[in-house]
């Protein structure tokens, strides 16, 4: 094999020779300082950060990684036997103590294999139960932390792999003691003038008196900086001084070789200089350093190597490329180890006048012989800056190292330093430990590879000292179980050892490897003819210097002070020691400071319990800031009230100047509950009532005194407090009449008028009863406590007469005093209007409240009401109508004269706040009496009359009731009487809801006959259960498949990170310390970023409004973005939590490891090698910790202002917050920028939905910022305010669709959804916009005519128009619009988009539609009646079919709806248009049954398989369409209605 070098070296020579060439200076190639490219072929071979080299055959466990030896003995107990016994003996061959730290020195000029792996690998060994030094309370839980070292991690994957250490220095003599490992630490060390090393000197503090030290580490060299076993703590890593080797900071004795090779390097420079003054700093830098590289070489391998080995190793025979230099595993793990049986206890020091020095406190211990060893690990510079290197040194040559033989120094085998969780160790057990971690095999394999002879017996290993103790070959043998085949290569390589030094087998592998790093250095100094790095004479020079020689030249050791072989002290040589050191003689040594444990987590107790404490309490002020935005939205509202409330006094105070009653402006407080309501009293000395009427204008109560009876008072309360501005009048048989003031002068003026209005009635007054206002709301008996006594009451009344078991009061528990209390419980005319839910003042409730008192004295009693209930629950239709004839047979004559049937139709249209003009009235009483045939009566009309005009509705006269219901008491079915009244019910409904019977006919009779195939219903609980949850999954499939997709997706990334965390890492460090929690926290990670970046997607509302247009709509449910943004909102909140408590505990664990594992687990987050990161330092002074408390805190911001309560109380503050979410989206990049634990990969999931997002978001910024005019603004009654806005160019839209409009004059970046009321084809868009909110009461006042006057309605940013499923409402045959309340808004908009297509005779799927109206009253929304009204008169092809639904009643079988039916249907059939509305629109009285309604659609529409359902309203009356629709969709054998809602 031709090397490398010589193609080169023939090449520059062939350059050299080329005629023309002028020869310039010859650049000469220093050895670098990695060792790479020192062998030309192999430029790895002997290089830093290499493997090390493997001899011997591996016996991993496994065959791979896992350390070998599992059924060897504890190492413990073998370094008990094999390396215990009596110390303070000295070297056979009078080697020094200084040839034993030389040697330290040189092995780590070439090997550094000492630092753990990442991730942490622990190995610990277990501890002996009892030992005397580790576990002397016999607990038996005791290991000794031993980490394995680092690997290379291409290794270790198979058999054919198995793991290889890595050597972080080169394996050649190359000047890595003294220079460092790299180019870039030797340049820390420079101080780059006249090539020098750095000095302390150089500082700006130096003396002329201070030491030539090393310059101090104030840059932080990564040294190793394990803490001080006597101090137990950390220290700074500043404290050490600035040399090559990363370890040379061990102890004093090292440390002393690093300075003195300092020196070294400088004398050369220095010398160099003087004999070349021209050189610049680079080279005389690198020819110093050559020089000592050198030197160093020869020392080694020519004077220390022999002293060692007690030979030498043999002549150089020249540079070999193909020999392979590297450190062999087995060299380092075992035989490098030989000297740990020559370290002694301690070291003395000496001056030149053989002085031997006592310690100082300068030491710690005072008054002691010598330096003790185990005492002064990783304190090196207390010794050296007390004397300097001097006298240690002299001390080291005098010193006789510890006998060669198998007894290790207590100081090492067990009081070597360890981490802080356990300061000593013992170094043997480490060293048979390590063995194990590289997987070194058996002695007698490693014999046998060497070429020595097989061990058979234990005596053979070493005859000599088994004769002397062969106790300690007996107890090896019971632990190895009589085995030679499997002990470890340490301890029976030192039981080899004899007095000439190491034994057979470590002799050979050590002058094997310094054999093969000599011969494989292509750098090596006696290799000067091909590296023409020094000439011959230069060799011989070097040849010629010792260490004695160096001494000399670096300190102010002179030649007669020193021994003539500084590694031996020989009979003749100066200052022999005063004793060999023993570490059992306490007159010469202290003892090493005792094992220490420490806890990781002390100083992060306080932190943890807070931070975590702190971060849950967040939840309070976020909690109080929402309280204070909603009363400070309360606080608004009153301010509106009291301007109201004054205003109220004000036009009260004009209506009631000229009036002949008494009026008192008031506060009425109802209840704790319900709170305070403005009022005003009318006290009416005529009729002697009391009136409440709330704003001054709407009566809510009556008071009638006139029943007052003999001996009842009036009695007055008032509050006795400060304010004294609460009065109570309390009247017998009535609830309190609670009243408050702002003044007392109020209330005292109040007390005055209710006086005076008492006496004028004749009614006796109480004297006033004077108590505090916290009494009187505690005692009052409010309108809630009453009724709870009518509840009772008419629990009772169902009981008596319907023998109705109720469960409000059980009957049997009933005690005496309550029933009496019940009998004589009587009702007065305001509680019996309330359990009508009628006013007070209606003709309708005076008359029956009159015809039920029969005893006339104002008030009707238990008995009276239970009468007259058996009428309307048991009695016949006769009955009924006889009762309501008598109702209004005012002259109790027996006939109704013309007037007094006028009145009873104008109650009825009462009860429905209806006004209906006096000719209409006229005409319909006209017509009714002319079909019956009883116009031309003069006497008028009698009973039998009466029922003449009410036998056409003699069945809902039949099924009449009253429809009680007060609090939770309400009045029950009457299944008996009723046996068909689903059906009957059905066919009064479709008779109601349904057209001309002859125009349905004529539609029915254009109906193809289809023949249908008959099938059952499904028989059973568990058929039908599965039957309608397959109806349900066909209702529902879309939304179903996406919810069930995401969800597999959003638990599919979590699994997938969980398992590889769980599995993939499962030998990693993090996985390891933290366990599980871990893998449960990555995968929360994961599924977090996911599911918050979907949000964004589903707020793409231009694309949604895009995508629902095209064939995706088939697939996708575009119109439950919403309700999906929720869902995923819900699972981002779960995975969050799960993150958060799971790093609460991941935390804990991590701020119980040490610094070094954190350092390795953490490599992004720096920390100085003597700070603990505890608790804090990861949360608070860390960006992962930072951006994930403020991402916490942000989210608990951002979901406690998304509840519902939040947007409705305070929906500036919702929008507010959820706005924020770019900052959210910053803290999370942010937070995975950290990589606290691996690369960020938020981008992954956010790129995708952020692009979307912002494209979306352009596209509405393009549009929302142009200013748009309002053509008109309206103020319609209910609170509505209609806005005509100026359609923009290019604007279209369809109608069902909504927009979102902020104003420029009231919060121009706060956006709100209208839906438009405008049809597609209208000039201008119309929006008409109810005040139930801050933002939308602003509105209407904004746009108030009196607010605008003159000046130009406010301009608008108009952001849309986005798609929602009442769009939809084309695609179907036949579609049903429900609208509730202020939901009728959308279907304005279709409607008048439907007529208009009817007239301009444009073709479109849909048929048929139905349109429900739900409100209280159609005077609410005079607007949509309009609208209607324009449709009717423009829906030529009567595809529009509009009902009304009146709620002022809740059933609509009771007493008073029946005659509203008859009044109704006359008029309709007289007009063609209703009595109330004046539209073709049929109107009903009380709310729909939704049931029942679709099953008549489905009856009229029985072609029809899919009927599109679009509601839009309240909560309740959606959730009664969703209901009605599902029970619908159960019917295996029925038509689907698909239901689309949106609530308000």
């Amino acid at each position: 094999m031709i090397a490398w070098e010589w193609i080169s070296v023939a090449l520059c020579c062939c350059c050299v020779c080329l005629p023309g060439t002028v020869k310039a200076e010859e650049e000469i190639e220093y050895s670098p300082f990695d060792g790479w490219y020192n062998n030309f072929a192999h430029p790895d071979w002997g290089a830093a950060e290499t493997n090390l080299l493997r001899l011997l055959p591996h016996a991993y466990g496994d065959g791979v990684y896992a350390p070998s030896g599992a059924n060897r003995p504890n190492p413990i107990e073998i370094s008990e036997i094999a390396f215990r016994g009596p110390t303070g003996l000295g070297s056979y061959r009078n080697r020094t103590a200084l040839l034993v730290f030389f040697g330290q020195q040189m092995v780590e000029e070439i090997l550094d294999a000492q630092r753990p792996g990442c991730p942490p690998e622990y190995f610990n060994i277990k501890v002996p139960k009892g030992h005397h030094q580790y576990d002397p309370l016999g607990k038996g839980d005791r290991e000794l932390p031993l980490l394995r070292t680092r690997h290379d991690q291409r290794t270790g994957f198979s058999p054919n792999v198995p793991r290889e250490q890595i050597n972080e220095v080169s394996a050649f003599f190359d000047g890595s003691l003294m220079y460092g490992p790299s180019k870039t630490w030797s340049d820390a060390l420079r101080s780059f003038k006249n090539g020098l090393l750095l000095s302390i000197r150089d500082s700006d503090n130096a003396t002329d008196s201070t030491m030539d030290f090393p310059a101090i580490n104030d840059i932080r060299l990564p040294f190793a900086n394990p803490p001080p076993p006597r101090e137990h703590k950390l220290k700074p890593i500043s404290r050490f001084f600035r040399i090559g080797n990363p370890r040379g900071n061990e102890n004093p004795f090292l440390l002393t070789f690093g300075i003195l090779w300092y020196r070294y390097h400088n004398y050369q420079a220095r010398r160099l200089k003087q004999m070349n003054s021209s050189w610049s700093d680079e080279k005389l830098f690198n020819e110093a350093r050559k020089w000592t590289i050198a030197v160093h070489q020869k020392i080694v391998y020519y004077d220390w190597l022999p002293s060692w080995l007690g030979e030498p190793l043999g002549n150089y025979t020249g540079y070999d490329p193909n020999v392979h230099p590297q450190i062999a595993v087995v060299f380092q793990s075992a035989a490098m180890r030989f000297g740990h049986t020559l370290v002694p206890p301690g070291v003395y020091r000496r001056d030149a006048n053989c002085n031997f020095k006592n310690t100082t406190s300068k030491t710690h211990f005072a008054n002691q012989t010598a330096l003790r060893t185990c005492n002064t690990f990783w304190n090196p510079q207390e010794a050296i800056r007390e004397s300097d290197i001097d006298e240690i040194l002299m001390g080291m040559m005098s010193q006789i190292a510890e006998r060669e033989d198998n007894i290790i120094t207590p100081d090492l085998r067990g009081n070597v330093f360890g981490p802080l969780e356990f300061s000593r160790r013992d170094l043997m057990a480490v060293n048979i430990q390590r063995g194990r971690d590289h997987g070194l095999p058996d002695y007698n394999t490693a014999r046998q590879f060497f070429g020595l002879p097989r061990i058979t017996k234990w005596k053979d290993i070493n005859p000599d000292l088994y004769n002397k103790t062969p106790d300690i070959f007996e107890d090896l043998a019971k632990l190895y179980n009589n085995s030679l085949d499997d002990v470890d290569i340490w301890p029976a390589g030192i039981l080899e050892t004899t007095e000439k030094g190491p034994g057979p087998l470590f002799r050979t592998i050590i002058m094997n490897q310094f054999t093969r790093i000599r011969s494989g250095d292509r750098f090596w100094f006696e290799n000067y003819k091909q590296t023409k790095l020094f000439t011959e004479e230069e060799v011989e020079e070097i040849r010629s210097i010792t260490l004695r020689d160096v001494i000399m030249n670096v300190t102010k050791i002179k030649s007669e002070h020193m021994n003539k072989d500084v590694f031996f002290h020989r009979s003749g040589d100066p200052c022999p020691q005063p004793a060999q050191l023993n570490h059992s003689n306490r007159s010469q040594l202290e003892d090493c400071t005792p094992v220490q444990t420490f806890d990781y987590f002390s100083d992060s107790e306080v932190s943890y319990s807070l931070s975590i404490l702190c971060l849950l309490a967040t939840i309070f002020p976020i909690v109080g800031v929402l309280w204070y935005l909603v009363r400070l939205h309360q606080d608004s509202v009153k301010t509106e009230q009291a301007a109201l409330r004054k205003a109220s006094k004000r036009r009260s105070a004009l209506l009631t100047k000229n009036s002949k009653n008494i009026t008192i402006q008031a506060i009425e407080w109802i209840d704790e509950k319900e709170g305070e309501r403005n009022v005003t009293l009318e006290l009416n000395q005529e009729k002697r009532l009391i009136v409440v009427k709330e704003n001054g204008t709407n009566p809510v109560r009556t008071i009638d005194l006139s029943h007052l009876r003999q001996g009842d008072e009036i009695e007055l309360v008032l509050s006795a407090d400060v304010n004294m501005r609460m009065m109570v009048i309390r009247i017998p048989k009535e609830y309190d009449l609670v009243l408050v003031f702002e003044q007392p002068n109020e209330r005292e003026e109040c007390s005055t008028k209710v006086k005076t209005f008492l006496a004028s009635g004749g009614i006796p007054l109480k004297s006033p009863h004077v108590t505090s206002e916290k009494i009187i709301r505690k005692t009052a008996r409010t309108k809630a406590k009453r009724q709870k006594e009518l509840e009772t009451f008419f629990s009772e009344i169902f009981a008596h007469a319907l023998k109705y078991e109720h469960q409000t009061t059980s009957r049997a528990s009933t005690s005496f005093r309550e029933a009496s209390d019940l009998v004589n419980c009587e009702l007065t005319k305001t509680e019996f209007a309330d359990v009508l839910s009628l006013r007070s003042d209606s003709l309708f409730v005076t008359n029956m409240f009159n015809l039920i008192d029969s005893n006339d004295n104002g008030y009707i009693s238990f008995r009276e009401f239970l009468d007259f209930f058996v009428i309307f629950s048991k009695g016949s239709a006769q009955d009924k109508a006889k009762l309501l004839f008598d109702m209004y047979d005012l002259q109790k004559d027996g006939k109704l004269s013309k007037e007094e049937f006028k009145t009873m139709l104008r109650s009825m249209v009462d009860l429905a706040n209806e006004k209906i003009e006096e000719s209409q009235i006229d005409d319909l009483i006209t017509k009714l009496l002319t079909k019956t045939g009883i116009s031309s009566k003069e006497t008028g009309i009698t009973f039998e009359d009466f029922q003449k005009l009410m036998q056409d509705y003699q069945e809902e006269l039949n099924y009449a009731s009253l429809n009680i219901q007060i609090g939770d008491v309400k009045a029950p079915e009457f299944k008996g009487r009723r046996e068909n009244a689903t059906f009957k019910a059905r066919k009064t409904i479709f008779r109601a809801y349904g057209r001309d019977k002859s125009d349905r006919s004529k539609r029915l009779s254009n109906i193809p006959s289809i023949k249908t195939i008959e099938q059952s219903s499904p028989v059973g609980p568990t058929a039908q259960a599965m039957a309608n949850f397959v109806k349900y999954v066909e209702n529902y499939k879309r939304q179903i498949f996406w919810l069930v997709l995401y969800t597999l997706v959003v638990f599919g990334i979590f699994i997938e990170r969980a398992y590889y965390y769980s599995v993939e890492r499962e030998h990693g460090g993090l996985r390891r310390i933290a366990g599980y929690g871990v893998t449960v926290t990555r995968g929360a990670a994961s599924a977090m970023m996911f599911t918050y970046t979907s949000l964004l997607v589903t707020m793409c509302r231009n694309l949604i409004t895009f995508l629902r247009e095209t064939f995706f709509h088939r697939f996708v449910p575009f119109d439950d973005a919403i309700s999906f943004h929720k869902y995923i909102a819900f699972q981002a909140l779960l995975f969050t939590l799960i993150h958060i408590i799971g790093h609460c505990i991941n935390f804990y664990h991590i701020s119980t490891q040490t610094a070094d594992d954190l350092a390795c687990l953490f490599r992004n987050f720096f920390h100085p090698t003597d700070a603990l990161p505890k608790f804090h330092r990861w949360c608070w002074e860390t960006i992962t910790g930072l951006t994930g408390v403020a991402l916490t805190i942000h989210m608990f911001v951002i979901y406690v202002f998304g509840i519902q309560y939040a947007r409705r109380h305070t929906y500036k503050g919702f929008w507010m917050t959820h706005n924020t979410y770019p900052v959210f989206f910053v803290l999370m990049i942010l937070h995975g920028a950290g990589r606290l634990v691996q690369p960020p990969l938020f981008y992954y999931f956010f790129l995708g939905p952020a692009i979307l997002f912002v494209i979306d978001q352009l596209i509405s910024v393009s549009r929302k910022k142009i200013e748009i005019a309002v053509v008109s603004a309206e103020i319609l009654p209910s609170d509505v305010t209609y806005l005509e806005i100026r359609k923009p160019a290019n604007f279209e839209y369809k109608s069902g669709q909504w927009v979102r409009i902020a104003c420029l004059a009231h919060s121009k970046d706060e956006y709100h959804p209208f839906t438009l009321t405008s049809a597609p084809h209208e000039e201008n868009i119309g929006l008409h916009i109810r005040a139930v909110g801050p933002w939308t009461i602003g509105i209407r006042r904004l746009y108030d005519p009196r607010v605008v006057l003159e000046h130009a309605l406010p301009k608008v940013f108009l952001d849309g128009p986005y798609g929602e499923g009442h769009q939809d409402w084309g695609k179907y045959e036949v579609s049903i619009l429900v609208g509730g309340g202020i939901g009728v808004t959308p279907f304005a908009s279709i409607i008048k988009d439907i007529a208009h297509k009817s007239q301009s005779g444009l073709k479109f799927v849909c048929k048929k539609v139905y349109f429900i109206w739900v409100t209280r009253t159609q005077r609410h929304f005079e607007w949509m009646t309009d609208i209607i009204r324009e449709v009717e008169d423009k829906d030529s092809r009567g595809i529009v079919s509009v009902h009304i639904f009146i709620t002022q009643f809740k059933e609509k079988f009771d007493i008073r709806t029946t005659m509203l039916y008859i009044c109704e249907r006359y008029f309709q059939k007289i007009s063609d248009r209703s009595l109330f509305t004046g539209l073709q629109s049929v109107t009903h009285f009380g709310r729909p049954d939704f049931k029942h309604f679709f099953d008549v659609i489905r009856a009229e529409h029985s072609s029809t398989n899919v009927f599109g359902v679009f509601s839009c309203g309240p909560p309740p009356m959606t959730s009664n369409v969703e209901k009605a629709c599902a029970g619908q969709n159960k019917d295996e054998t029925g038509a689907l209605f698909v239901h689309h809602y949106e609530n308000f």
